[in-house]
């Protein structure tokens, strides 16, 4: 999987960041939390841990779960980032990009969430909510 730099910002420009390890897959998040968060499924390329951020004085964040928070521009409103918190892995919408070349939609997760009233055309890999979490949750114990 390539990873490459990129930068990127916010839609009013108060919050930039730049990434030296973004890899150049697209994926798509369909479960319930992601679609009230946006209003659609959560288009997003994995950023890694080595993100930095300009305006972080601008950045609120929301803890959605044990394991994950939320962060968003506090003067436009832009989704910034989905952040694991035990690895620091940042998912950054794609949108907010300055270069989308060669980027490729490559996976959809939750897609059993994914309401009837869309449907993307690309070939993807598909995983469940239940697939997804075997794939990556942590054992408990």
């Amino acid at each position: 999987m390539p990873r490459k730099n990129n930068t990127g910002h916010c839609l009013c420009g108060a919050v930039r960041f730049s990434v030296t390890d973004m890899d150049d897959r697209v994926g798509a998040c369909h479960c319930d939390m992601c679609r009230r968060w946006g209003g659609g499924p959560f288009m997003e390329v994995d950023c890694g841990s080595n993100i930095q951020f300009e305006g972080e004085e601008n950045i609120s964040r929301f803890d959605s779960s044990q394991w994950a928070e939320r962060g968003f521009c506090r003067q436009c409103g832009s989704h910034l980032f989905y952040r694991l918190k035990e690895n620091n892995q940042h998912m950054v919408p794609v949108g907010l990009l300055e270069n989308d070349e060669g980027l490729v939609f490559q996976q959809q997760v939750f897609i059993d969430e994914k309401p009837s009233y869309y449907s993307f055309s690309n070939t993807t890999e598909d995983m469940t909510g239940a697939e997804l979490f075997a794939k990556f949750a942590p054992p408990q114990g």
